[in-house]
């Protein structure tokens, strides 16, 4: 029976500058950059400029998904934008990006779900467009976590960076099947008893500031692992008709990685028991990635997002494991090795 999908035409994303090292980090922060590479994985993040907000990262991303769709901007009807790090507290920073971007026409609003930030706004975004609301939408997550750090936190402030990536759905009708193009479902939940383990100390209702944020990465870690795995299977669930032993691409996306969330050993016994992964291919966080890494990444997940029979799967609160170091994964992808169709699963330092 023939259905509207919402479907992926076009990617984007944008990093500051400002790159900073672990060693750079380790001159003002109790750390090193071995400590920090063994823990995390991490080598480097992008930090905004003291001029540059949220709302222009996310513009400079919105307008490179607009070049690679290949349409304008006034062929936008609606932005989502999700942010945990706002311009100000309100109007809401999908305005500025409206007007950044000459739209003169269609709405705009903001999401805060923090790591899941970029799950919600697609999950509202699908939505829209299947109830008819909407035809051509923007979602973009974009953050300037830089803004909120403690900085004599080693546990927390040498995770986060700066940066913004953007998605733009189209209304399509196909044939309401599982092997249609565009999302085929959704898995959200919540749960504020555990407020406690991820949080900002600060609040316009609560202390009037900003605050900084505050983690307890271990007890972070447990539940991320279970949940990313019950979601998951969720997702799969209720598209129908999908194996979870035919999913051949896995998409983690997130703030910074840890290897046992993210490596396939982990991922079955957290509860993927089944799933053979033809190809393992990540998203990356924007926190420091070469450019060049980026953009052979990005080419391919687009590739992957138009193609008529890669089934995608876009999970929160984790990144991806790739092998070796940003050395070793440069030439893997010079060397075109790491591509559609090739697995990718061996845990290792991952690249920030």
């Amino acid at each position: 029976m023939p259905t509207i999908r919402a479907v992926p035409i076009g990617v984007g994303h944008f990093l500051p500058k400002r790159i900073v090292t672990n060693s750079e980090l380790a001159k003002t922060v109790d750390t090193s950059d071995e400590w920090i590479k063994t823990r995390t994985g991490i080598e480097r993040r992008h930090f905004a400029a003291d001029d540059e907000f949220t709302s222009d990262l996310a513009i400079k991303a919105a307008m490179n998904a607009l070049k690679n769709a290949n349409i304008s901007a006034n062929d936008i009807d609606t932005i989502v934008l999700a942010t945990s790090t706002p311009d100000q507290t309100f109007p809401s920073t999908a305005t500025k990006v409206q007007t950044g971007l000459g739209m003169t026409s269609g709405f705009a609003f903001d999401v805060q779900a923090v790591c899941a930030g970029f799950a919600y706004a697609l999950t509202i975004a699908n939505s829209l467009i299947v109830s008819g609301q909407s035809k051509k939408i923007l979602v973009i997550g974009a953050e300037t976590f830089s803004r909120i750090m403690d900085w004599e936190d080693r546990t927390t402030c040498v995770l986060f960076g700066d940066g913004a990536g953007a998605l733009i759905l189209e209304a399509q009708e196909c044939e309401g099947t599982s092997q249609d193009r565009g999302i085929l479902s959704c898995d959200l939940s919540s749960d504020g008893k555990y407020n406690d383990l991820l949080y900002v100390d600060g609040g316009v209702s609560t202390t009037q500031t900003t605050g900084v944020l505050r983690m307890q990465g271990q007890e972070v870690f447990k539940h991320a692992v279970g949940k990313l795995a019950e979601s998951g299977e969720n997702a799969i669930s209720a598209a129908g008709h999908i194996q979870s032993g035919k999913l051949r691409m896995l998409a983690i996306a997130g703030a910074h990685r840890n290897e046992r969330i993210a490596d396939i050993p982990t991922m079955a016994e957290a509860g993927y028991p089944n799933i053979d992964f033809e190809q393992w291919f990540g998203v990356f966080a924007p926190a420091g990635t070469p450019k060049p890494i980026v953009e052979k990444l990005n080419a391919e997940f687009t590739k992957a997002l138009r193609s008529d029979d890669v089934k995608t799967m876009v999970l929160s609160q984790a990144a991806t494991i790739i092998p070796g170091t940003s050395e070793d994964l440069d030439a893997l992808v010079q060397r075109d090795i790491i591509r559609l169709g090739k697995v990718v699963k061996d845990s290792g330092a991952t690249i920030q």
